[in-house]
């Protein structure tokens, strides 16, 4: 397959690999720091190409449901905000996974709380990992650390959310977001046609009669009992998600003796602390969690099982964290180190508190 080279931001490529890998529909609302997904779609008018439906919507809720309509009959959908908007989704998400259906969601965050500030953050890791929306069910998260990622990861989204017919986001934050970098691009690949949804996503509503069964696409069960093996399909799932889908990237850890945990823009600030910090000869490395939901939990356990102590980098206050420490157990002491409101750390600043945990 050819590939080709551009440059663009991260939520340009966020556009793109949307037109480029077949996406049936964008379904979405400006705010900053991920207007430019939707701009950008506008600009390319994929709907002239590839069929590709694009459509702003009148809000952030009417975009989820919009999403919610079009994966329910077995389309590839995916909507984009930021952090105020994506809390106004949590609802659509909660009926989205209690109905079992596929969708994509990308979260560029910013600073909160309240409507905060327009710069960037990664507080938004509680409500896309925990399910910030009612029930009990699970985003499966990526969390990009560079604009080809962010490219890559709408693919990789939509593979995981018809593996486990469940929502799936992309946690970015505006660092990612705005920065122009070079990407490799693949060739446009078909959008579904309709007798291959009704051949490979039985429960689709796609209005086809060959089964000759109607098929409902609801999240609501007024028995507790039916709704319990409903809770117990799903939780299922997850923990075949757990066993089969769980990512990351381990650098530097074969000499360390202390491990930073950190993901998204916050992993690449600590890879230039990684690079002072052996030059002052501090043997440290990174695990950098891909999936956020699964957490890479037996990854970190292990790797950071044989660390002096662990450091947790968030531009949040304290958010992770939780879930190194849940990793470790009680055998490793795990500190944190994170700016937040919107405030970007320097290498240098995470060196300082690295060291400070060293002592």
């Amino acid at each position: 397959m050819a590939k080709e080279l551009k440059l663009m931001k991260g939520n340009q490529a966020i556009a793109e690999a949307a037109i480029r890998c077949g996406c049936d529909g964008y379904f979405g609302y400006p705010i900053t720091p991920q207007s430019e997904v939707l701009e950008h779609l506008m600009a390319e008018r994929p709907y002239l190409t590839t069929g590709m439906v694009v459509l702003q919507a009148e809000s952030e809720l009417a975009s989820i449901n919009m999403v919610y309509a079009g994966a329910s009959c077995g389309k590839r959908v995916m909507t984009s905000s930021s952090s105020p908007g994506f809390s106004l989704m949590q609802e659509g998400l909660s009926y989205i996974a209690g109905a079992e259906l596929p969708a994509l969601c990308v979260n560029v965050v910013r600073g909160g709380p309240g409507l905060g500030t327009i710069q960037p953050s990664q507080s938004d890791y509680f409500q896309t990992t925990k399910g910030g929306g009612h029930g009990d069910y699970r985003l499966i998260t990526l969390a990009p650390a560079s604009v080809q990622e962010m490219y890559d990861f709408v693919e990789l989204g939509f593979d995981l959310a018809f593996k486990y017919r469940n929502p799936v986001a992309i946690l970015s934050d505006g660092v990612i977001g705005q920065v122009m970098e070079k990407v490799m691009v693949d060739d446009y690949k078909p959008r579904w046609t309709n007798e291959y949804i009704e051949k490979n996503c039985p429960w689709a509503a796609t209005g086809h009669r060959s089964t000759g069964k109607h098929r409902i696409v609801t999240s609501l069960e007024l028995e507790a009992l039916k709704q319990e093996a409903i809770n117990d399909r799903i939780q299922e799932k997850y923990r075949r998600c757990e066993a089969e889908d769980a990512r990351y990237e381990a650098i530097q850890c074969e000499d360390a003796e202390y491990l930073i945990v950190a993901y998204g823009s916050a992993a690449r600030i600590a890879m230039k602390t990684i690079e002072l910090a052996r030059a002052e000869g501090i043997k440290v490395g990174i695990v950098r969690p891909i999936t956020l939901w699964p957490f890479p939990t037996k990854a970190v356990a292990e790797i950071g099982g044989r660390m002096k102590k662990i450091l947790s980098v968030e531009m949040n206050a304290g958010q992770m964290i939780d879930d190194v420490k849940l990793a470790v157990g009680c055998k490793v002491p795990v500190e944190h180190f994170g700016r937040y409101g919107g405030v970007i750390p320097t290498p240098i600043e995470v060196l300082d508190a690295l060291k400070k945990m060293v002592k």
